[in-house]
């Protein structure tokens, strides 16, 4: 028996929180090669172990070497990025769909004495008839026998699939989905190259430069920092195309580069890439000098594992490891000069050790300053967009509302201090607030708001919060040390 409804007596309504916005990851490299692998419409694949790699790419590939490197660092990074560079121009491509282990058997293929179907490559249909499957004994001698039937395009079994490819390439290069020829045994659905069986029409692209790849890669928010490792090496102008457009994006990122002309060690030589972007100060670009292909990649893998979100985790890059990588031997004029020109180099001591020195960017910072930077101001932004998007009720603009404001930008400098980004120290610069020149900061950090009351009613009327201002200390870091030693008899 029904009865009446509890609920006009006792009524209850249960509400789930909005979930908070994840934080960006900051130790996510993307390697952009132009290796054949990654098509022009995906462009990016993640990746999490050097296994993985290798069954796409294999082991020769720029792209292979490159993410070798990245994995090999210890401890081992989690996540890597790879993007498609179109150095070359592509051709449209009919990707069908995947065939499952029953669709594979060679008993529905061999029967088949006048397979037919229709496809059309660059607006051309061509009808295919007479395909006799019967003596073939896997799926790469059915591709054999459609691809020597085809006139204007090409098609092969990769394993799991169907890949119809049109014989011409760039944006004009076009091809169509199978169809029923109208005699004969159809197999264009059996070849699952149909729009109903799940393939997919990839257009022809026209060649791209490093500059245009990036712009497009970039429209991918997961990676942090960028290399190229392709078939052909970045030209200096080219590096400078990228540089500008890393340095200049609002997404805080960073590009590596490796250098290997010998010219880096010359103080006199001005051909290398250190050379030409000194002068910018360009505080997004980590340049390492090395006779290894894309070391860099080694770099800025030991960086992609720090945690922020733990205890004393934060790290300077100098005195670190490069597993692969040879060490460079170098005598200390070269070292000077590549410091001078902002590189870094993993470099051999005379105590038979070799590390990573200097851990500086391009521009006048240390890598360590910028990683954490760009991880402190993602920490303040979600920290400050999650209080307000998962709030049940409005944050008031007022005293207390502000106050709520504050409370979440400490919370995320005591974090920060907890990692060791920032620490106690003297504040060197112009004060506000009450913080002056010379003051402590004990606490590694400084913040400061004006009272609510005395907001200007123009700026109220748009809802906008009174500034905050934060004073934040670096830890830095200790790379070199000065011993006096004096001995008496």
């Amino acid at each position: 028996m029904a009865g009446l409804n509890i609920d006009n007596l006792v009524d209850v309504t249960v509400t789930l929180s909005p979930l908070a916005a994840a934080q960006r990851n900051f130790g996510i490299l993307l390697i952009v090669g132009d290796s054949d692998v990654i098509n022009g419409e995906q462009r990016i694949r993640e990746y999490l172990s050097i296994e993985e790699v290798a069954a796409d790419f294999g082991t020769t590939a720029p792209e292979y070497d490159a993410a070798l490197l990245f994995f090999s660092q210890n401890p081992q990074p989690r996540e890597l990025f790879i993007g498609r560079w179109l150095r070359t121009p592509t051709a449209a491509i009919l990707q069908g769909g995947i065939l499952t282990v029953s669709e594979q058997l060679m008993t529905n293929w061999t029967p088949i004495l006048d397979g037919t179907f229709s496809i059309s490559f660059d607006g051309v249909n061509e009808d295919i008839t007479g395909l006799d499957f019967s003596l073939e004994t896997n799926l790469n001698g059915v591709a054999s026998v459609i691809d020597a039937a085809l006139v204007g395009g090409s098609i092969i079994w990769d394993g799991t699939r169907f890949i119809a490819t049109s014989a011409t390439t760039g944006i004009s290069s076009t091809v169509s989905f199978a169809s029923p020829e109208g005699t004969g045994t159809d197999i264009s659905a059996q070849l699952r190259l149909t729009a109903a069986t799940s393939a997919q029409i990839i257009a022809g692209f026209d060649a791209e430069t490093p500059l245009e790849a990036t712009v497009i890669l970039a429209q991918n928010s997961g990676w942090y920092a960028e290399t190229f490792a392709a078939s052909v090496t970045l030209s200096n102008a080219e590096y400078v195309e990228v540089a500008d457009f890393i340095q200049a994006s609002s997404e805080s990122r960073i590009f590596c580069i490796t250098e290997s002309d010998t010219g880096a060690l010359d103080s006199g030589y001005s051909g290398d890439i250190g050379s030409i972007l000194l002068p910018g100060d360009y505080t997004r670009v980590a340049l390492q000098y090395s006779q290894t292909p894309f070391a860099v990649c080694s770099f800025f893998g030991r960086a992609a594992t720090v945690d922020f979100e733990a205890n004393n985790s934060t790290i300077t890059m100098m005195y670190k490891n490069e597993p692969i990588v040879t060490p460079e031997l170098i005598t200390t004029t070269q070292a000077n000069t590549l410091e001078t020109k902002r590189y870094n180099v993993f470099v051999t001591y005379s105590n038979e050790e070799a590390i990573i020195q200097y851990g500086v960017m391009s521009g006048q910072a240390y890598f360590d300053e910028i990683h954490g930077l760009d991880w402190f101001k993602d920490a303040l932004q979600e920290a400050l967009f999650n209080l307000l998007f998962t709030s049940a009720t409005k944050i008031p603009q007022t005293e207390a509302g502000q106050s709520q404001l504050v409370t979440e930008c400490a919370s995320v400098c005591n974090r920060a201090v907890s990692n060791g980004l920032i620490g106690p120290g003297v504040w060197n610069e112009d004060g506000f607030g009450t913080l002056s020149r010379g003051d402590p900061l004990t606490s590694g950090y400084y913040i400061f708001t004006e009272s609510i009351n005395l907001q200007p009613q123009a700026i109220r009327d748009t809802r906008t919060a009174p500034l905050i201002q934060i004073a934040v200390k670096l830890a830095g870091a200790i790379h070199k040390i000065n011993i006096a030693v004096v001995a008496n008899r």
